[in-house]
């Protein structure tokens, strides 16, 4: 697993990178506030139910949650079940949104 921080994320997204960003929270929170993540909650990869993002297994994955907790533990669950590139977002929206506001 790799980390990356908001501003370089950004920075990604805003040079029209394809990337597959995953938003690990709960529909609720995704609803709330998002940064253009599918949303994929964290118990779907504990309960190993990843058929829909499977194809990823050997593409640059990156996850998000509020704070980069749940985000980081998803990113260890999907190396367990194969995924070759992971990236965790260090410090998630909660540090998104103090970056770049909401």
């Amino acid at each position: 697993m790799k980390n990356i921080s908001v501003e370089d994320l950004k920075k990604r997204i805003d040079a029209n990178e394809t990337i597959h960003l995953i938003d690990v929270r709960e529909e609720l929170e995704h609803e709330d506030y998002n940064i253009g993540g599918l949303n994929f909650k964290l118990r779907r990869m504990q309960d190993m139910a990843i058929e829909e993002i499977e194809h990823l297994k050997n593409e640059e994955v990156i996850c998000y949650c509020r704070s980069g907790h749940r985000s980081n533990m998803a990113c260890l669950i999907l190396e367990h079940l194969g995924f070759t590139n992971t990236v965790n977002v260090t410090g998630g929206v909660v540090a998104w949104q103090e970056k770049f506001g909401k």
